[in-house]
């Protein structure tokens, strides 16, 4: 019986120590799976690049460094939402602000806008008989002419005989004076004055060449015909725009409309003399709104008898709110929390207040006042939004595949910079990495400025080919004189000015960093960030001049790097005289 016992006790110890043991080992395995799990959500950034996002461990694209364990994966956001680590958001300086609400505070809205002839005091000067000029006495556009002067002599067989009709009717003015008053009247039609008729009776001679005196007063704005050219009868010769007078007109946008009255005062003044002011009223505002850009023609009409003001000078407007223009509760927000593409622009929204949580927002802005947008649609009263750091936000948007200000749906998208950081994307064809941008539409003035960085930029890029060092520091510091030249006025809309001013403050930071070192290697890393906005300007607003972009797979310490140039030949400003020729045109901007 004792050994039954002493059995059945060493079976119940058997039992327990077994149920220890596989326990154990369950929790084990369970520890296991969770770790496996997390090792797969696991994602890793680089500590001086905090855009970057990798699945697996490595060097980081850009600058080679060992890629550091991101925060634990996002877990639990919406599909939309990316979280970024705390390390990304201190290098990135990310500051966000809470969207408060204010009165609209505009008291006043400023336009820009140009010179133009005044249209209803321009006139063109016809011929009013058909023939060959056989002198033209206007020599240039811009001569001044006064009613009564002699502008050309025309042969015309057609007035010839007319002339020699009126010499026989006056032998039968007594008997038929009908005849003879219908050749008088057929010349005056001609616009032959009585003074001229006259003299052709009196001394019944015929004038082969006949006179073309002006019928205005004003400035030539245009020769429509050479000496020698046939002319038929009402062909126009000049036009010719009385600058006594001249228009101002401006581009209202469509959310400002209402603020605009006719007869409301109006203080106007050119960037040629900042220091005077022309006080007009509004005259006219166009009541067809321009579909393409969606503004309407706001005019003005000047006292020009000076003359200071010429047909194509830039000038601003100041327009007061008239007392009819009620104030209004608005939000409102600063104007760096804002990205712009095409039509649309984005903010990106902090969804948890304790957590680095961000999603892009589609927004309306209204008007700009100060640094500041009111904001139409899109947001609301206690939103917290990104204002500083916004470009990183958005590069690690689009890295983690969400909506993003290139990529409205989502999804993953090569950003158009990936090539140029060297991030390494399994694609079918490579050059998709360089798809050129929308162009924006500006002017030529803005583009002539901003050709004269870009010439710059070529010099300074030719002294890294040299490796010439000294010569790129002087080069970079006359890059950032020719960059503090461009005037912003000339970008009217403000979607084009804040996509400028975000990539000069790229290009001006990398030319500065770039001028402050006499290291050649320091100064093509700073290099290769200048080319990449300068790049990016130009691909956006054009110099109206054919540019290569050049791509070299080694530069960077094999992370690839690209370049512009006006040659197609390649000739590498990386690696100089060691390596000159290593490099590829990747793409051509027209």
């Amino acid at each position: 019986m004792k050994k039954y016992i002493i059995y059945i006790g060493i079976l119940a110890v058997g039992l327990l120590f077994g149920w220890v043991l596989s326990g154990n080992s369950t929790n084990e395995e369970t520890a296991h799976n969770h770790a496996e799990m997390a090792e797969e959500n696991q994602m890793w950034t680089c500590a001086m690049h905090p855009q970057i996002m990798q699945a697996e461990p490595g060097d980081c694209p850009i600058c080679g460094m060992d890629l550091i364990p991101a925060e634990a994966s996002a877990m639990g956001l919406a599909a939309d939402q990316f979280k970024l680590t705390e390390n990304a958001m201190a290098l990135a300086n990310i500051q966000t602000v809470v969207v408060g609400e204010g009165a609209s505070g505009i008291t006043e809205v400023k336009l820009s806008g140009t010179i133009v002839e005044n249209e209803e005091a321009n006139a063109v000067q016809v011929s009013y008989f058909s023939g060959r000029i056989e002198k033209l006495n206007i020599n240039f556009t811009g001569e001044k002419v006064q009613k009564g002067q002699l502008l050309a002599t025309v042969y015309s067989p057609e007035l010839y005989a007319a002339q020699q009709e009126l010499i026989t009717a006056v032998s039968l003015k007594a008997t038929q004076p009908a005849l003879y008053n219908a050749v008088r009247n057929k010349l005056k039609l001609w616009k032959l004055s009585d003074t001229q008729i006259n003299q052709i009776e009196r001394t019944k001679k015929v004038q082969e060449n006949m006179p073309i005196y002006a019928t205005f007063t004003g400035t030539v704005s245009e020769k429509l015909v050479a000496q020698g050219d046939y002319i038929k009868q009402g062909q126009a010769l000049l036009k010719i725009a009385n600058l006594n007078t001249v228009w101002a007109n401006f581009d209202v946008f469509e959310n400002q409309i209402d603020f605009f009255k006719k007869g409301q005062e109006i203080s106007i003044t050119t960037h040629s003399n900042q220091n005077k002011t022309f006080k007009t009223k509004v005259d006219f505002i166009d009541p067809v709104l321009n579909a393409n850009t969606r503004t309407v023609k706001l005019r003005a009409v000047l006292n020009n008898t000076d003359p200071v003001l010429k047909p194509g000078m830039f000038v601003e407007g100041v327009v007061k709110r008239t007392q009819g223009y009620a104030m209004k509760k608005v939000l409102k927000i600063p104007a760096s929390a804002v990205l712009w593409t095409g039509e649309r622009s984005v903010v990106y929204l902090k969804t948890n207040p304790d957590q680095p949580v961000f999603e892009m927002h589609e927004i309306v802005v209204g008007n700009q006042i100060g640094n500041e947008y009111e904001v139409l649609e899109g947001l609301t009263l206690g939103d917290e939004i990104v204002t500083n750091g916004t470009f990183t936000v958005d590069a690690a948007a689009q890295l983690q595949g969400k909506k993003s200000m290139m990529n409205k749906a989502g999804g993953k998208t090569m950003t158009g910079h990936e090539g140029h950081m060297g991030i390494i994307e399994t694609m079918t064809d490579m050059d998709n990495s360089t798809i050129l941008k929308e162009r924006i539409e500006v002017s030529k003035a803005f583009q002539n400025q901003l050709k004269k960085v870009f010439d710059r930029y070529i010099l300074l890029k030719d002294d890294l080919v040299n490796d010439d060092s000294e010569a790129v520091i002087k080069n970079a510091l006359l890059v950032l004189d020719n960059l503090t030249e461009i005037d912003m006025k000339l970008l009217k809309d403000k979607k084009s000015l804040a996509l400028w001013t975000s990539l000069e403050k790229e290009i001006k930071k990398a030319t500065t960093t770039l001028s402050n070192s006499t290291d050649i290697a320091v100064q093509r890393s700073q290099f290769k960030l200048l080319s990449s906005s300068l790049s990016s300007a130009i691909e956006y607003f054009g110099v109206n001049e054919k540019i290569y972009q050049q791509y070299c797979p080694m530069a960077d310490n094999n992370n690839g790097a690209y370049w512009l140039s006006i040659k197609e030949k390649v000739v590498n400003p990386y690696f100089g005289q060691a390596m000159l020729k290593c490099g590829e045109v990747k793409q051509i901007i027209e």
